[in-house]
């Protein structure tokens, strides 16, 4: 009997202890350190593939990391952006916020490439767009901030998700906020992300009606700097032949990490009418007044913000998958 009993007991410890340790909840942790056995080299391998692309493109690194932004607005982090269209997908990279913008894609291929002769099978798309993006703001000369990983791939797409729950320059401060907080951020992660237009350009069709036609005034936008207005009235002449021109979301300093979008923003000579509508209301314009002023506290703030918003809706564990190629489900 005490010999069953001891058995018994025994028995249950080791599966207590085997549903503890190999619990999904315990399991699915992002970690820091998720790869430091497995791929010890990865970070290194995604930040000299982000710098050899810079090297070359100078608009490379704001479109690095719009892709993570893009990616995981759209039911969480899990590389669905990055999937090409096929028979049974119809995937994000023809929708309206993508279309034609969305670049990128070819880095991330040659990084996973890369990683994959190192650690095969090893290392989601996901997790390589999330680190490609930290890196992007860090060779910028942004801030550089801890990345936890684990993510797995997703298996599917959806443009119609993307045109629906990525934030668009043509809407409303509420609108985007609220788009926002569905994933779990806040108003302050609004303005704080948006600092992200530090870097990067914009086309013209994105601004253009604040040039000639403010809300149908058949007017410029009158809160606009009226310098900068006239320089893109140049660059985006009103004709239809001018919707694809490119300026620069930060004039000042265009390929420089740092808080000058939110010091433009304070003197109305923010580009999109999403982002000048930061200072139109109460809360929000004291944020990017004191970002404005406080590179420092930006900077951290940014770092913090961006783990966040990379943890919306990770797949981990043994869902999903890792996949071989960042294009295609296995």
């Amino acid at each position: 009997m005490d010999s069953y009993s001891n058995s018994s007991s025994f028995l249950s410890m080791l599966l207590l202890f085997l549903f503890f340790f190999l619990s999904p909840h315990v399991q699915c942790q992002l970690d820091y350190g998720f790869y430091d056995d497995a791929c010890p080299y990865l970070t290194k391998i995604v930040r000299y593939g982000v710098w050899s692309a810079m090297q070359n493109d100078t608009r490379i690194a704001a479109s690095l990391l719009r892709l993570h932004f893009h990616d995981c607005f759209v039911n969480g982090c899990d590389a669905s952006v990055l999937l090409d269209d096929t028979s049974t997908i119809k995937g994000e990279k023809n929708a309206l916020a993508n279309r034609n913008s969305a670049r990128g894609f070819e880095v991330i291929d040659d990084i996973k490439a890369s990683v994959e002769e190192q650690c095969p099978s090893t290392v989601s798309c996901v997790d390589i767009l999330a680190l490609a993006a930290r890196e992007a703001v860090s060779l910028s000369g942004g801030p550089y901030w801890s990345v936890s990983l684990g993510r797995r791939d997703g298996t599917t797409a959806s443009e119609s998700a993307a045109n629906e729950q990525i934030p668009g320059p043509f809407e409303s401060l509420q609108n985007i906020t609220s788009k926002f907080t569905s994933k779990g951020l806040s108003s302050k992660d609004v303005v704080v992300l948006s600092g992200a237009h530090t870097i990067g350009f914009a086309q013209c069709f994105t601004f253009k009606s604040r040039l000639f036609d403010f809300n149908g005034s058949g007017k410029p936008d009158p809160n606009l700097d009226s310098s900068l207005l006239q320089n893109l009235q140049t660059v985006c002449p009103n004709v239809d032949g001018s919707n694809a021109n490119l300026a620069p979301l930060d004039p000042v300093t265009i390929n420089k990490f740092d808080n000058v979008y939110f010091k433009n923003l304070v003197n109305n000579s923010g580009l999109l009418q999403s982002d000048q509508a930061l200072m139109g209301n109460t809360d929000t314009a004291a944020l990017v007044n004191n970002y404005s002023k406080y590179p420092y506290l930006f900077s951290k703030d940014f770092g913090a913000s961006m783990a966040k918003m990379a943890n919306i809706g990770v797949i981990t564990g043994q869902d999903g998958q890792i996949r071989k190629n960042c294009r295609a489900v296995n």
